[in-house]
């Protein structure tokens, strides 16, 4: 799947769709960074998550849209326009409602 015009991917869909399942394949195999949007909206402390400002959610965003190759996914869109323009590949996950009410169960079961 890797070329060299294929080496930042943006993967989209609704909670429980596969994208980071996904993301963590296709990093794997294309031996490509993959991140979590989650981990950009939140910082992740010992206290809990504290939500990021919008000022430093787009300074961590530009800097990993500005590197060679990324694979980027998550929900969040209103924010993350420079990664969906610096993309080669937008893919969009559209998996039947009931198909993920079960994904999102066995993560948590």
């Amino acid at each position: 799947m890797q070329s060299a015009s294929c080496k930042k991917i943006h993967i989209v869909g609704s909670v429980g769709s596969g994208k980071t399942t996904l993301a963590r394949l296709l990093s794997h195999e294309l031996k490509v960074p993959h991140y979590e949007l989650d981990n950009i909206m939140w910082e992740r402390t010992y206290e809990g998550d504290k939500r990021r400002s919008e000022a430093d959610r787009k300074k961590c965003l530009h800097h990993i849209a500005a590197s060679k190759e990324w694979i980027i996914e998550g929900v969040h869109y209103t924010w993350v326009n420079e990664s969906f323009n610096e993309a080669d590949l937008i893919i969009f996950l559209d998996i039947h409602y009931l198909k993920r009410i079960g994904f999102i169960i066995k993560r948590y079961v």
